[in-house]
């Protein structure tokens, strides 16, 4: 990935979790929730050089934590279960392939909302970090032997990344949603978000000898959740 670009979304994130300490102002009129959500993922490798993909679909599950101190903003810490990865794209060709990663990862977002008693529409956008804990590959065709295919030797097309070991557990990058929560009692909600990741870290190693130059991850999600209202 660029270097210039990890640079300013490093410094990005830096301005983010600095606000968010700048504005933890002892107000004592606070709400604090805790909830549970799930729902489905689409996600991708943004590849540097390309390799023709879809969107690979799969499930995310978590818990949150809400700190509000004052009208219209606060805090959301999540740990979360996510499922991402790629699935490439053989156009016709009668093959598949898809690798799926699943990572534990903690969000760390503002929440900006606008509304009523009953319903409110929120922006929540922060960093975000994340450990891969497991890896699965799932294909029609020895991928191991790909080299040998007549397929693959006549369209030319990268194969160094069906085995590649994942070189970088480690992730971090930056999340941003837009959702709507719904009022089912004084101390109950629900609420429907729409949220897009983009990884600052990539998964494969990026020196110039290197197969890629970039491998970071990008996810789109979709989520219910249930928040119960502890204060």
């Amino acid at each position: 990935m660029n270097n210039s670009f990890k640079t300013w979304s490093l410094a990005i994130i830096m301005a983010m979790l600095w606000c968010c300490r700048a504005t933890a102002i002892d107000f004592s009129n606070h709400n604090i929730t805790v909830g549970v959500k799930g729902g489905a993922t689409l996600s991708k490798v943004n590849f540097q050089s390309s390799v023709q993909q879809t969107m690979l679909p799969g499930f995310m599950l978590g818990g949150s934590f809400r700190y509000i101190e004052e009208n219209h903003f606060g805090l959301i810490a999540e740990l979360n279960l996510e499922q991402r990865g790629w699935k490439e794209d053989f156009k016709d060709a009668d093959y598949s392939y898809s690798r799926r990663l699943t990572y534990l990862q903690v969000p760390l977002l503002t929440h900006i909302y606008f509304g009523g008693e009953k319903a409110r529409f929120f922006v929540n956008a922060g960093p975000e970090i994340g450990f891969m804990i497991s890896s699965s590959t799932s294909s029609n065709f020895d991928y191991a032997h790909a080299a040998d295919d007549e397929y693959f030797q006549n369209n030319y097309r990268k194969i160094e990344q069906f085995t590649l070991p994942i070189s970088h557990k480690f992730d971090y990058g930056i999340s941003a949603g837009l959702g709507a929560e719904f009022n089912i009692s004084k101390s109950q909600a629900i609420n429907l978000e729409g949220r897009f990741y983009y990884g600052l870290n990539d998964i494969f190693n990026n020196h110039k000898t290197d197969p890629f130059q970039g491998s970071a991850s990008m996810s789109v999600m979709v989520m219910l959740g249930y928040n119960f209202r502890l204060k």
